[in-house]
């Protein structure tokens, strides 16, 4: 599902909202050049115009004509393809991270043109009556499209040194970088080739052109956590009837083997290069792990050898190096055993590890949960007419996103990442809505239509997106959601619900078994369930953590709680949880720390025959 949220309801999301900043802006420009045109402070804007090009000096000019050349069409051009193919070849960044680099900062400037040029041919503005120093281009006015590429490729540039650089070094970066735009918008009303609203709607397109982008594309999820790395409980009056006192949960024991054991490397060999392998290898070297057997992942076999490498030694530890399809396979093979997996992440989304509070970086994430301690989360158990019994860490889909996932064009997909399920999301806009029943833990059948319902373990998609914000992958419960949006009406409010609210709620009920919630003017539904039974009229694309699998016309999912033991990391010192208990372990007896943790059976050499 990692790739089909992130890709899919994300990337759709980001679609609608920037003819949304259109719209805007046009309607601004609309009020600007109308009703608004003698108002304060419009007013007053000629005679700023006027003052300035009375007051014009030589070196003033100078300055403004270089900052003028530097934003102008052929020199922003320029600039964005240097910096673009400096992204993509900046050495010692994973490349799934340069693309995104890459892709965030054209992607920002193009966008912000778009949007510019759509507004131009809506409103039309003449340019301020004072001697202009620069040819008028043939467009509006309003707004300005100097300042608005400006505030796109140098605030884009910005936003990436903010998040590669630290302390000193930084804030003199990035603050020179938002400079730029800010002189440019001055430099454009010195010249007299805009009014000062047409540069200050310039550089509000460009930021909100870069916050769309941003969010769109960088991982950024609100919300507690706990010292294991999850989402700390929330607080809720129909828990006990009463608040819950706050407890501690103590530092635990490391999560590296400190006894002799081996070690399975389970790699995804596009995800996982060579560079990467070499340096899990010497990490794990470095924690005590220096028996170490690698498989490699192949399209008949997604946990490549595991099943096999498990059984036919005593193993103390698993490490996946791959993207949530690839954990997905592992966690099936060790559900309900004691050995922990500790997760390398290596994909497109990665959205077990981003719920999970990993680091993005591979490197650190897995130094971080060697050091860390073994925490037991939940597994979706599932299984459909067609679909062997498997199971799934993040979410199940079907509908619009699995029809996403599945005809999404797999050289596209690597060269692009989730860029690449725009197109496939495009062709399945017009699909018609899906008639299906919901059946909650062996109740009534609910007779429903939408384009697309997730089951999921965990709630946020790529970007913090919380699409099930009562998911936990500890709660013993599987949480369900049903997109039905009616029109743009219904896409806006549905996105609007989504861009507005926090990762996991942090107040109100939680839904139980039989109940439902209806958001956004009805375009989202939520139920909660430990079982749920779900029967489409017409068969119906399926997926599981972003693999597509056979069309059906059956699900059913059953929870299985504490069923993996993952490694996750300490994150400082320890932070508050609920008291009905810490983040388990496994359910069961105690390890270091507080965790707790139940004797399994060794984990199985095959998949499942059945669901229980």
């Amino acid at each position: 599902m990692s790739n089909a949220h992130s890709a899919g309801v994300r990337s759709g999301l980001l679609l609608l909202l920037l003819p949304l900043q259109a719209a805007s802006v046009a309607g601004l420009g609309l009020l600007v050049t109308g009703p608004l045109a003698g108002r304060w402070p419009l007013s007053v804007e000629d005679g700023v115009n006027r003052a300035l090009a009375d007051r014009r000096e030589t070196l003033v000019t100078a300055v403004s004509a270089g900052m003028s050349r530097l934003a102008a069409t052929e020199s922003i051009v320029t600039l964005t393809l240097v910096a673009v193919l400096a992204l993509l070849l900046v050495p010692g960044v994973p490349q799934v991270r340069r693309w995104r680099n890459a892709a965030f900062l054209a992607g920002s400037v193009a966008a912000q043109s778009a949007v510019f040029l759509l507004v131009t041919v809506v409103v039309g503005r003449a340019r301020p009556d004072v001697p202009h120093l620069d040819a008028a281009p043939p467009t509006s006015s309003f707004p300005s499209g100097h300042v608005g590429a400006a505030t796109a490729l140098f605030g884009g540039l910005a936003v990436l040194a903010a998040g590669r650089l630290s302390g000193a070094r930084r804030a003199l970066v990035v603050g020179l970088l938002l400079l730029v735009p800010t002189a440019v918008a001055v430099s454009r009303v010195y010249r007299g080739m805009h009014h000062p609203s047409d540069v200050v709607v310039g550089l509000l397109n460009g930021g909100c052109t870069l916050l769309v982008m941003a969010y769109a594309l960088f991982w950024s999820t609100p919300g507690t956590r706990t010292s294991t790395g999850l989402p700390a409980p929330r607080t809720r009056p129909d828990d006990t009837g009463a608040a819950h006192t706050a407890t501690r949960i103590p530092t635990a024991a490391p999560a590296a083997p400190a006894g002799p054991g081996r070690t399975v490397v389970v790699r995804h060999p596009h995800g996982c290069d060579d560079g990467t392998a070499a340096r899990v290898r010497a990490l794990l070297r470095g924690h005590g792990c220096t028996d170490q057997v690698w498989t490699s992942t192949t399209a008949e076999e997604p946990a490549g050898a595991l099943a096999a490498r498990v059984a036919e030694a005593d193993t103390a530890l698993v490490v996946v190096c791959g993207g949530d399809g690839t954990v997905r396979a592992c966690a099936d093979v060790l559900s309900g055993g004691g050995i922990p997996l500790a997760i390398v992440p290596c994909g497109t989304g990665n959205l077990l590890a981003r719920n999970l509070r990993l680091p993005a970086d591979p490197d650190t994430a897995l130094r971080e949960a060697l050091a860390g301690t073994t925490v037991g989360i939940d597994l979706g158990r599932i299984h459909g007419d067609g679909l062997a019994p498997t199971r799934f860490t993040v979410m199940a889909g079907a509908g619009f996103d699995a029809a996403m996932v599945r005809d999404a064009s797999a050289r596209l997909k690597r060269r692009l990442g989730w860029a690449a399920y725009v197109l496939s999301a495009l062709r399945h806009l017009g699909d018609p809505r899906m008639r299906l029943s919901v059946r909650l833990d062996g109740g009534a059948p609910l007779e429903r239509r939408a384009r697309m319902v997730v089951v999921g373990n965990v709630g946020s998609l790529q970007g913090g997106l919380p699409l099930l914000p009562d998911a936990r992958p500890d709660s013993g419960r599987l949480e369900v959601v049903l997109l039905d949006p009616r029109g743009v009406a219904g896409w806006l409010a549905a996105a609007r619900h989504l861009l507005t609210r926090p990762a996991t709620r942090a107040s109100g009920p939680r839904l139980t078994g039989g109940q439902e919630r209806r958001a956004a003017r009805g375009a989202l539904e939520y139920f909660s369930a430990e079982r749920i039974d779900l029967r489409f009229a017409r068969p119906q694309p399926r997926e599981l953590d972003g693999d597509a699998f056979a069309a059906g016309t059956r699900l059913t999912a059953e929870v299985e709680p504490g069923a993996l033991r993952v490694c996750l990391p300490v994150r400082g010192p320890a932070e508050p949880v609920a008291a009905a208990g810490p983040v388990r372990a496994a359910g069961g007896a105690e390890e270091p720390g507080g965790a707790r943790v139940t004797a399994r059976p060794p984990a199985r050499t095959g998949r499942p025959d059945g669901v229980r």
